[in-house]
């Protein structure tokens, strides 16, 4: 893939842009083999290969310039804005609702937020787009000084934007590198974004967390459902579980399937999908994984962590290795977290891994291992 973004040194991001994607594919596995060494025995799953363009299914666009010449893209050093609304890793429908989105910036007069002088209201336009290209945006503000304009113009926005559904206002005041605010104010009837994954149906709200690359989701759950299947466990804990994904995707007859996660926001979601699934066999509830598992009077038969960049812990891992748990699915955004933790829980030793191309023209990506216990 090119892109003129990068080879103008507009925006290098994506910092493998412009080299041959199996030999991304390539190096990404043999980077992670290479953090695994310690684990020979270790069944190698091909890797996942995901759409080299227009994967994304998220932008996080810095709104800049002035109401009638808006930026929607990044910052450079000095923190005048960079267009990248043509950014070729970005959703189609994505791309095509960026002119919609900069019109409403000066239909509302949402005056673009001027980092050098801490001044202005609108910080950054948030869009997400489900597979079915049904849309979701959130207008991050300094305060709600527009707000009655934004309600003004909502019908308009509705009209020539017909895919968008959720259309929510996140106020984040602080001038601090911090993307969004705790109130998020939704404007519109519908509060969810549906998102169609595999056979499962996850409600999105607003401030919940979901993979930017919805195909390569779709592959990491079929995998946790496939190892879970393979045991067919009575009992599984889904930690760190987001808006259920996981959980919902091991869901089974007679299995008791319980999904931690400490924003309340997304044990919503997660709640609101099961409800429409009709799976009372799933629980949810908002929490600290590792403070859970601790409390917790006995283990499951098999627990699911997807945890963040930081991995686990070592308390978690501490708790697995004596926990007596027989099966641990590992989800990993970064390999050498997931090192370090498989390395505190010598009793649970890594079968079987698979990297799966999240992030392609970076370096960057998911990689899921099946520990058994020894």
């Amino acid at each position: 893939m090119q892109c003129s973004y990068f080879d103008a040194v507009a925006c290098r991001s994506c910092t493998l842009m412009g080299q041959a994607y199996p030999s991304q594919l390539a190096a990404k596995q043999r980077h992670c083999a290479h953090l695994l060494e310690p684990y020979p025995d270790l069944e190698w799953l091909p890797t996942v290969a995901s759409r080299e363009s227009g994967y994304r299914n998220k932008a996080k666009m810095v709104v800049s310039g002035t109401v009638e010449e808006p930026l929607l893209g990044i910052l450079d050093a000095a923190g005048e804005g960079i267009d990248l609304t043509s950014c070729g890793i970005t959703g189609e429908e994505l791309r095509d609702a960026f002119p919609v989105l900069a019109a409403l910036v000066t239909r509302a007069r949402l005056t673009p937020y001027d980092v050098p002088r801490r001044r202005g209201e609108l910080k950054y336009v948030l869009l997400t787009v489900s597979p079915d290209g049904e849309l979701m945006l959130r207008l991050v503000l300094r305060s709600t000084e527009s707000l009655v304009r934004i309600r003004k113009h909502l019908p308009w926005l509705l009209d020539v934007l017909p895919a968008l559904r959720v259309v929510s206002v996140n106020l984040q005041p602080e001038h601090k590198a911090v993307l969004e605010g705790d109130e998020e104010i939704v404007l519109t009837e519908q509060a969810t974004l549906r998102m169609a994954v595999n056979d499962v149906v996850l409600h999105l709200r607003p401030q919940s967390f979901f993979q930017t690359n919805t195909d390569i989701a779709a592959a990491l759950y079929r995998q946790g459902r496939e190892w879970v299947e393979e045991v067919d466990p009575a009992s599984v804990w889904d930690l760190y579980c987001g808006v259920g994904g996981f959980a919902l995707h091991s869901a089974g007859e007679g299995r008791a399937v319980t999904g931690i996660e400490i924003s309340p926001e997304a044990i919503a979601s997660a709640e609101a999908s099961r409800d429409e699934a009709g799976l009372p066999g799933v629980r949810f509830a908002a929490g600290d994984a590792t403070a859970f598992a601790l409390a917790a009077p006995a283990p499951p038969e098999l627990v699911i962590v997807n945890p963040p960049r930081r991995g686990i812990g070592p308390d978690l891992a501490a708790w697995l290795e004596s926990s007596g748990v027989h099966r641990v699915v590992y989800s990993s955004c970064r390999a050498q977290s997931l090192a370090k933790d498989l390395a505190a829980m010598p009793s649970l030793r890594p079968r079987r891994a698979r990297v799966l191309d999240m992030f392609p023209q970076t370096t960057h990506y998911e990689v899921m291992v099946l520990l058994e216990r020894a």
